[in-house]
């Protein structure tokens, strides 16, 4: 199992966090998604078939991409 945590500047409130969570849930092999709208991180742990990659892209799908 993978684990990162990831800084998101659009994260405004826990509605962010509760969208978030519900896109990268959809997500097959993604594990646990927690957020916290304060730091504007949120941490991810997932397995294969889900990829680094697939997460980010999926953040960038709805608007929440990371700060690389």
């Amino acid at each position: 199992m993978e684990k990162i945590t990831l800084l998101i500047p659009n994260i405004s409130c826990g509605h962010c966090i509760m969208t978030i969570q519900r896109e990268l849930g959809e997500t097959e092999g993604v594990y646990k998604v927690e957020g916290d709208p304060k730091t504007r991180e949120i941490t991810v742990q997932w397995d294969a078939p889900a990829t680094l990659e697939k997460i980010k892209s999926t953040l960038r799908e709805i608007n929440y991409p990371t700060a690389d």
